[in-house]
């Protein structure tokens, strides 16, 4: 059956041709509601009720967890698929009280295989469907008080690499901006990626007010292939030169966002390399790359036993990379990661509830 949360009242009413489009706009608005469109009292009439409930649902993620950071006002939700897979998903507190961004995932696991990440571990289980995509921020805007807050955006960082399931990721975010749907807007969706350059220019050109994130690891090439294998396939070089395309295109800045790690990536010579690369960014789109710098949290043993790979950096080392960068003229962000204390951290998501 056809998954109504994961339609815009277009695609709606393009597989329902017996829907008049003022009702495929009321069937969706009804759903994002929680109303149920099939009933008499919606404002759709009988007939166009009987087709939608032939052959739509609108089908729900299992909530097996919810839990709340003692350190934070982030939230980890613990769901699963109804073929039993496990996902999770992060309610964000931002600066405004009674706002949220949701952090989604995108896939089941992820095949890139990031060193410093847990989800890498899993491997890749299978993609997200749309409407699953879309649940996530369902599933967490039913946990606000509708009087006070709300959700006011999406980042596409959680479990799995976006870019990998593009098709559903777009679609996706064509619900969450539908006025009729969830009307978040588009301006407030970030789709991060560690750099599939295919994946970089298509959200470009189809998504072009979507926001992009790019995982840097290191500016040099020799660490960033220990870090992100993804290197050997598509090098810095060209995942840059394609954000350099996607920012002329849609006039946005990219986050670029480098996660410091002890004796690996966090020295001078690796922030100069960095500042290097934010020079000929700026020198070849006119704009400057919004620069994060995320602390590492700690992603625990593996499943064979093998200790935490690394140690997040010491406040001094990471004061020297941020100076190195400011003599450069490269300004930087300390983002604030929370909720590790759930495992729901940059980084720590992969499903273990």
């Amino acid at each position: 059956m056809l998954a109504l949360q994961g339609l815009t009242p277009v695609q709606l009413e393009r597989v329902m041709p017996e829907l008049t489009a003022d009702e495929a706009r009321r069937v969706i608005s009804q759903v994002h509601r929680g109303e149920d469109p099939r009933t008499p009292n919606s404002g759709v009439r009988r007939t166009s009720r009987e087709a939608v409930a032939r052959i739509a649902s609108v089908p729900r993620l299992e909530v097996h967890a919810t839990r709340r950071s003692q350190l934070d006002p982030f939230v980890k939700y613990a769901l699963g698929t109804a073929d039993g897979h496990r996902l999770e998903t992060v309610r964000i507190p931002l600066e405004r009280a009674g706002r949220f961004s949701v952090c989604v995932s995108s896939q089941v696991g992820c095949a890139l295989a990031c060193a410093f990440c847990a989800t890498g571990r899993m491997g890749l289980q299978r993609n997200l469907e749309t409407w699953e995509i879309v649940e996530q921020v369902r599933v967490v805007r039913r946990d606000l008080d509708r009087k006070s807050e709300r959700v006011h955006g999406v980042v596409f960082q959680g479990m799995g690499e976006p870019m990998a399931n593009l098709d559903r990721v777009l679609a996706a975010i064509e619900v969450m901006n539908d006025p009729s749907a969830l009307a978040i807007d588009a301006r407030a969706i970030t789709v991060c990626t560690s750099g599939l350059p295919a994946g970089i220019r298509r959200l470009g050109r189809e998504a072009p007010k979507v926001r992009l994130g790019i995982s840097i690891g290191s500016a040099l090439a020799s660490a960033r292939r220990r870090l992100m294998p993804i290197e050997r396939s598509h090098a810095l070089d060209e995942v840059l030169e394609a954000a350099a395309e996607h920012a002329k295109l849609t006039g946005l800045a990219p986050l670029w966002a480098v996660t410091l790690l002890a004796g690996v990536n966090d020295d001078v010579a690796q922030a100069l390399a960095l500042a290097d690369r934010v020079a000929d960014f700026r020198m070849r789109t006119g704009r400057s790359p919004r620069l994060s710098i995320i602390p590492y949290n700690a992603i625990g043993p593996s499943e064979s036993g093998e200790r935490d790979p690394f140690e997040r950096t010491t406040d001094e080392r990471e004061e020297a990379f941020r100076a190195a960068l400011r003599e450069r003229g490269v300004f930087t962000h300390k983002r604030y990661s929370g909720g590790a204390d759930v495992d729901a951290a940059c980084g720590q998501l992969a499903a273990r509830g």
